[in-house]
């Protein structure tokens, strides 16, 4: 469900008619910054559940979805091992039934839109968890 949300909401483009296509207007960058505050690094967590926090500043997250964006205003997208799992509208998570295992994860600060900033907001790390 998650998937298809963000897949429906990043998927809007220009029509296919004929003819010029009218030159797409580059992605506003963002003052924002994103910490992973835990899992730490190289950490080693008790699974299946993964708690996760992190500290967002020089923006704020807003629960709104618009098309008028705003470089200090949006929301996190946290991927786990290179797929999305969760879009926040606050600085924790919690991930349910997170394998045994080596995993990466990402957290990444987007617009109101759902698409990235230019340079994207985002930051990862690498923990572990254990059954």
């Amino acid at each position: 469900m998650v998937a298809l949300l963000l897949l429906t909401a990043c998927t809007g483009g220009s029509g296919g008619g004929s003819g010029s296509s009218p030159t797409p207007s580059p992605r506003p960058s963002s003052p924002a910054q994103v910490v992973i505050l835990s899992p730490k690094n190289g950490s080693t967590v008790n699974g299946p559940t993964v708690r996760v926090r992190v500290r967002l500043t020089g923006a704020v997250i807003v629960p709104a979805t618009t098309t008028h964006i705003t470089p200090t205003q949006g929301h996190l997208h946290v991927y786990l091992d290179g797929k999305i799992v969760s879009m926040n509208f606050s600085d924790n998570a919690t991930l349910p039934n997170v394998p045994p295992g080596r995993h990466l994860l990402d957290v990444e600060f987007v617009a109101s839109d759902h698409l990235p900033f230019d340079p994207r907001v985002i930051t990862g790390c690498v923990f572990v968890v254990k059954g």
